[in-house]
């Protein structure tokens, strides 16, 4: 059998005081003496009762809940990315509500769910936003925060990895002694992780005079290897492979070995995240270690910041990361 709801309207029945009692009790900032709240608080215990958070976001027109908006829940990155926020807003006493797109782009149903849940503070991780739709977050006072993604507009925060960096050093190693043609794979195209890590690959190598081919892919494991068969069906096996993400690499090395390519004897394959399946026996994959702690502090003081005290303050956070050499190069 169900055990029944308990509501405020028991607490107060049990306690001898108004349900409004009750309420004030449970809303941060409210007047109640304090024997009422002693009073409350003990009927409560005895009832096992929890204060309903969203009626309360109803009542307060806000909530101790954050929006965290994610599309690549199969990319093994996103998934650890939630795990840290949830974990960080939970010392914080926030919750995290996960929003998951189908698309590219966000929808307007789910700009709806969050809206209607009165979030303090919004994260996009994977997914894009129209400057419309940002805009309406901003009208509501509602601090956004773009994470591992950067917007050409410079009104809006963000926290990403120094993609440029990161990809100019990984350049550099591979250009050091004896090269040849190198392949770029780059993920979705309209991301500025994708276009800032060709960026910065792509300016060593010219300085280098060392030739690249591009592919582009999806940031996908599918996406890697459908483009690692493309590369052998052009009939040369090229110095190196950079993949744009850990999950593309790993797709690219297990269709080179289904054929028979040595790594890194035939070609050297790096990655960028460096996700824990990187450091598995069977990959060992080199690549770039994104700070996703640092990354997360970062994103998770400034909505505390601005839920604290909104001020629409915006800049572009970019954290520095790693290289991590491992045996596929």
């Amino acid at each position: 059998m169900m055990k029944p709801t308990v509501n405020a309207k028991d607490v107060a029945k049990l306690a001898g005081v108004s349900q409004s009692s009750v309420s004030r009790v449970f809303f941060d900032g409210a007047k109640v003496t304090e024997k009422t709240r002693q009073k409350v608080l003990a009927a409560a215990e005895e009832l096992g009762y929890r204060p309903n958070e969203y009626a309360r976001s109803l009542i307060t027109n806000s909530s101790k809940i954050i929006g965290l908006v994610m599309k690549g829940v199969q990319n093994p990155f996103y998934p650890h990315v939630l795990k840290q926020f949830t974990t960080s807003f939970k010392k914080h006493g926030y919750s995290v509500l996960f929003v998951h797109t189908n698309n590219d782009e966000i929808q307007s149903d789910d700009i709806d769910t969050l809206l209607n849940y009165n979030v303090a503070g919004v994260i996009i991780t994977d997914a894009s936003m129209s400057m419309n739709v940002a805009e309406a977050f901003q009208a509501n006072r509602i601090p956004l925060v773009f994470f591992n993604r950067k917007l050409t507009s410079s009104q809006f925060h963000s926290v990403c990895c120094n993609n440029l960096n990161a990809s100019r050093k990984i350049a550099e190693y591979l250009a050091a002694g004896e090269t040849g043609e190198m392949v770029y794979i780059s993920g979705n195209e309209d991301t500025s992780t994708s276009r800032e890590r060709e960026q910065g690959f792509a300016e060593v190598l010219k300085q280098r005079g060392i030739a690249y081919k591009k592919y582009t892919s999806d940031f996908s494991y599918n996406g890697g290897y459908e483009t690692a068969q493309k590369i052998l069906s052009a009939g040369k096996i090229p110095f190196a492979v950079f993949a744009a993400n850990d999950i593309m690499a790993l797709g690219v090395m297990d269709a080179f070995r289904k054929q028979g390519v040595q790594i890194p004897e035939q070609v050297k394959v790096i990655g960028f995240d460096n996700i824990d399946m990187a450091s598995w026996p069977a990959y060992e994959l080199t690549t770039w270690e994104q700070p996703i702690e640092k990354m997360v502090d970062e994103t998770v003081n400034y909505l505390l910041s601005e839920i604290g005290e909104y001020t629409g303050r915006a800049r572009a956070v970019e954290v520095e990361g790693s290289f991590v050499e491992r045996k596929t190069t």
